[in-house]
């Protein structure tokens, strides 16, 4: 147990989290960062961002990460790659514990980010990492001239489909419905890409495997219940992503999801704690904007803080 009371520990990095470090270290606020073993978030995930003003030529995800945290690092942010395990905001200071160690701080930004969503369905556990995987700049490189499935339909579904055809000799592409939510663009690139198939009205009911992994699915047709099997050696869920907000035992106040909600500016429920990034973004999920975001609870954290004076 440490008796010092920091001004601002940020909990999570990304985008959101390397920001506000950045714009609370500028301020002085010699702001402490836990950043998770999974520091840099989703992003460290991403093979090429393209959407992010000044990459004219675009820059890889990890790249943009290591890159935000050494400028956040070199105006005075501290960070540890470590998991936070529990909170207590009922009263001032904040209480954070740090793999048993315990934290004392006079304000807190969360940015924790999201986590993608598995299906869930018969077999997939045991094939985690054998042949199922959420991350296809991850895992792709794997599957050389091999035959994989995307599930989902939304642009991070098209994304991984499309990135995957660099590797895969076909990608089928599964979806429950056959409207999508993917951008026009995003959808249209796989749609004409040689490598892709896409076919609507297919869910997975079960895992196939034999003694190398993955060998392929069972899929049912949501309409008519109609069965048929389908062979491969990947699989990638892209089904969307659930809020990393657990640990915070509903201290502050969330939606149904999980999502935490904001009442004044970024401030939660809980005044002296703010959330930016995906972690309350339910609607735009942009690197660009969760980084915004960051400056914003920054900029609210400062002007709390010298509130309380």
């Amino acid at each position: 147990m440490t008796d010092e009371v920091r001004n601002v520990i940020i909990i999570g990095s990304g985008p959101a989290g390397y920001t506000a470090g950045l714009y609370s270290a500028r301020a002085l606020l010699e702001p402490l960062m836990f950043a998770g073993y999974m520091s840099g978030g989703q992003l460290m995930l991403t093979s090429d961002i393209e959407n992010f003003p000044g990459y004219p030529d675009g820059i890889g995800g990890p790249e943009m990460m290591i890159q935000l945290r050494e400028q956040a690092e070199k105006f005075g942010l501290e960070v540890q790659d470590k998991n936070v395990e529990k909170v207590d905001f009922s009263g001032q200071p904040f209480k954070i514990w740090v793999e048993g160690e315990l934290f004392l701080t006079k304000s807190v930004i969360i940015c924790t980010g999201a986590e993608s969503i598995w299906l869930g369905a018969e077999g997939e556990e045991e094939q985690k990492g054998r042949g199922i995987s959420t991350c296809a700049t991850c895992d792709g490189a794997f599957f050389r001239e091999e035959e994989v499935l995307v599930i989902g339909g939304g642009d991070s579904a098209m994304e991984e489909a499309t990135f995957l055809t660099r590797f895969a000799s076909k990608v089928t592409l599964l979806h429950r419905r056959d409207v999508f939510r993917a951008s026009k663009v995003m959808y249209e690139r796989a749609l004409n890409n040689p490598k892709i198939e896409i076919r609507p009205f297919r869910s997975v009911k079960s895992w196939l495997s034999d003694d190398a992994g993955l060998s392929g699915a069972v899929l049912e047709d949501p309409r008519d219940g109609s069965i048929e099997e389908i062979s491969c050696t990947g699989a990638f869920i892209a089904i969307g992503h659930k809020p990393i907000t657990d640990f915070l035992e509903e201290q502050v106040e969330t939606d149904d999801s999980g999502y935490i909600l904001a009442k004044a500016h970024t401030m939660t429920s809980v005044p002296g704690v703010f959330a930016a990034g995906d972690v309350v973004d339910t609607r735009y999920r942009q690197a660009i904007t969760a980084a915004g975001m960051g400056c914003q609870a920054a900029i609210d954290t400062e002007k709390w803080l010298e509130d309380q004076h």
